[in-house]
């Protein structure tokens, strides 16, 4: 007998019955030579301290650091993971053969590895291996099984990051919570988190240490045009009056008329990241919120998967994107054909294959997210909109690049140099698919990216003016936002625009796309960051953290990509892990040295639920006082507080708050209640069995 383990009890069914294991039982399916298993995501975890020794139990500096000579792992204690790690280990006891059916990626694969190890599973072992849970992938994978032998260096990689952050995160936060914590709080401290809080704190610094310095800036308006004065800003009102006073009666003379045609690329498809960007930017959606729900369209079979961080198709996807393309053209939402025009459109001539989409070089585990084909039916409101993201980019990539002209033109008064830049679409290409909706990697386009058409200017012509000089101020940088946040963890904290650059910086990230989200939601959870409308802002226990951490090694960005790069390195064989391990240890060490060695008796701030909720209060009151000043007066934004944040997010970034009206992950229908005891599914009438309990 072949027993087959999945991740989820949906995956099981889906995999039994293409494979005609239609008899049920107690925790498995069989039938056809098969049994088909399932975990619940982690059954098993790396041992606690205790488990080592008793000794480590008790949170204490003495015990610092604890580092155990071989790690182990050990069953969840949770009665129905135990009832169904028993029927586990019965099936595997007694299989021929062995298919593991996880996730296909570095998480799944050390989900089902822990296991069979603590099933203590001998016989042969194969994996399964797709990128989308069609009928079709999941036969072809079948067809194609792999040895798990393969895969060993992806599982290294995942048991030397698990490894890596228990060594850091739990010695390191029994470390700052003692020496710092005042017995009132726990200090989390993360390979991950505590970087990213970094980010956040010393954008915020930067915000707040900003002092606004006045500039002037030189412009002129000639035949209904506003020109500017190439010479850039002044930093003093002399210096403007002066430049304003030379040109002021004298006639401006075009010297210059430049016009060019450019081309514009479609964008690239999507990754996980660039897809929680995009998501945040457009739908206020949470990085987590995101995660969710292209989760669900994966498993129901609608797109390919996600948790990727290319944005490139192996060679062989081409000949199959017809067909994908024919389920697009089918494609119904409230009785409208969506995609069909702009499908039609591509009729009639092959598909375009691009360099730019199309390299296998690029792709490693899995593809850029596209739709699979498969024609959706009943998707929620928040499935519907990321299903379109997805669609429309994948549909975009065939179109032809945008074509523009665009017109430069200068401007002379008595010596002083003037520009003005206008572009006009003269075939949009791509930009068709997303119509007025045409932005992509940024909302905010420069001045001169937009589309402005200008008057027939010839060169030498000459005439009136009307010059301004007009004073401004210099702003600060912009909090961080989910979606940029996320860009930053992509790039170490690096500011980067160019998408290949962009691309390339991605080895040395901080924190993988599957993770990311989780990450952002536990520094909520700490209490170490709250929301302002979309910024994100730290609290004072999140300021002070990081303050008084003092090893660059713990919240450096850049320390902490290096180290994502050696587990990348791992994952290709290029790494040893032990070697990463090893200089952990040692890193852990030196920390714990340093930290008891500080005499200096700082401590932090702590803040509490009560904290998180008169700032909501605040919000509310400095909400509706701004609505009535909208009213008497129009006033730029300040950002007030808003009670509550998009996607049904909690300003005050609470952990459990930021569950409720999200999609269910069980049934794909419902939304996420809060209960007394628990968060719970909207159609629990209707059965949904999905229930987590509050967290202590």
């Amino acid at each position: 007998m072949i027993v087959c383990i999945a991740e989820k009890p949906s995956v099981a069914k889906d995999i039994a019955r293409i494979i005609g294991a239609n008899s049920s039982h107690d925790g498995y399916m069989e039938g056809n030579g098969y049994q088909v298993t399932w975990t619940f995501g982690h059954l098993c975890e790396l041992k606690m301290p205790e488990d080592y020794t008793p000794v480590w139990k008790a949170w204490s500096l003495s015990a610092l650091p604890m580092i155990p000579p071989k790690f182990g792992i050990r069953l969840k204690d949770d009665a129905g993971i135990k009832k169904q790690f028993a029927i586990i280990e019965s099936l595997m006891q007694k299989a021929d053969g062995i298919i593991n059916c996880g996730d296909a990626g570095q998480e799944g694969e050390l989900i089902q590895r822990w296991v069979m190890q603590k099933a203590q599973a001998k016989c042969p072992v194969q994996r399964l291996w797709i990128s989308s849970m069609t009928d079709e992938a999941i036969r072809e994978g079948f067809a194609t099984l792999k040895d798990q032998n393969e895969y060993q260096s992806l599982y290294l990689a995942g048991l030397s990051r698990a490894v890596g952050d228990w060594l850091l995160g739990i010695n390191c936060t029994r470390l700052y919570t003692i020496k710092y914590g005042q017995n009132r709080q726990v200090l989390s401290i993360g390979r991950v988190q505590t970087p990213t809080l970094a980010l956040i704190v010393n954008r915020q610094k930067e915000i707040d240490n900003f002092k606004p310095e006045p500039y002037w800036v030189l412009a002129t308006v000639y035949r209904d045009t506003t020109f500017t004065a190439t010479s850039g800003k002044f930093t003093s009102k002399e210096e403007g009056e002066k430049a304003f006073a030379t040109i002021e009666g004298k006639p401006f003379t075009v010297t210059k008329v430049e016009k060019k045609n450019g081309k514009e690329t479609p964008p690239s498809l999507y990754d996980l990241t660039s897809l929680q960007v995009d998501c945040n930017k457009k739908f206020g959606f949470s990085a987590e919120m995101t995660l969710n729900i292209i989760q669900q369209l994966y498993e129901q079979k609608l797109t390919t998967y996600p948790r990727v961080d290319t944005t490139f198709l192996p060679d062989d996807v081409y000949a199959k994107c017809p067909q994908t393309m024919n389920g697009l053209f089918q494609v119904k939402f409230a009785g409208q054909s969506v995609y069909a025009d702009l499908v039609k459109a591509l009729g009639g001539k092959p598909l375009q294959k691009s360099k730019k989409v199309f390299d296998s070089s690029k792709v490693t585990d899995h593809h850029a997210i596209i739709p699979t084909g498969i024609v959706p039916q009943n998707l929620t409101d928040v499935q519907r909109k990321v299903y379109d993201l997805i669609a429309r980019r994948f549909i975009s990539v065939f179109y032809p690049d945008c074509k523009f002209a665009q017109t430069t033109v200068l401007g002379d008064v008595d010596g002083v140099e003037f520009k003005v830049t206008g572009r006009t679409i003269i075939d949009p290409g791509w930009r068709a698919v997303y119509a007025k909706d045409a932005q992509t990697d940024d909302d905010e386009k420069k001045p001169e990216e937009e589309e402005r058409t200008l008057p027939a200017f010839v060169k030498g012509e000459s005439g009136e003016h009307t010059p301004t000089l007009t004073e401004k101020m210099t702003t600060p940088p912009k909090y961080y936002t989910e979606a940029t946040l996320l860009r930053a963890m992509e790039t170490a904290g690096k500011l980067v625009e160019d998408e290949e650059l962009r691309r390339a910086m991605k080895e040395n990230g901080i924190g993988r796309p599957s993770t990311r989200a989780a990450i952002i939601e536990t520094l909520f959870k700490r209490h170490y960051i709250r929301k302002e409308r979309k910024n994100l802002l730290a609290t004072p226990t999140g300021i002070e953290l990081i303050d008084l951490i003092r090893e660059e090694l713990l919240k450096s960005a850049e320390l902490t990509g290096i180290w994502e790069k050696k587990l990348r390195d791992i994952e290709a064989k290029k790494y040893d892990p032990m070697q990463f391990i090893d200089e952990l240890k040692q890193q852990v060490t030196e920390i714990v040295r340093e930290v008891i060695g500080d005499t200096t008796n700082r401590r932090v701030t702590v803040t509490t639920e009560e904290d998180l909720k008169v700032k909501k209060k605040r919000a509310t009151k400095s909400t509706a006082s701004d609505s009535s000043a909208k009213k008497s007066a129009t006033k730029s934004d300040n950002s007030p507080l808003s009670q509550r944040g998009a996607g049904g997010e909690s300003a005050g970034g609470e952990s459990g708050d930021s569950l409720a009206g999200q999609p269910c992950p069980v049934c794909g229908q419902g939304t996420i209640i809060k209960g007394k005891t628990a968060y719970g599914c909207s159609r629990w009438k209707e059965g949904c069995t999905f229930r987590k309990p509050f967290e202590q």
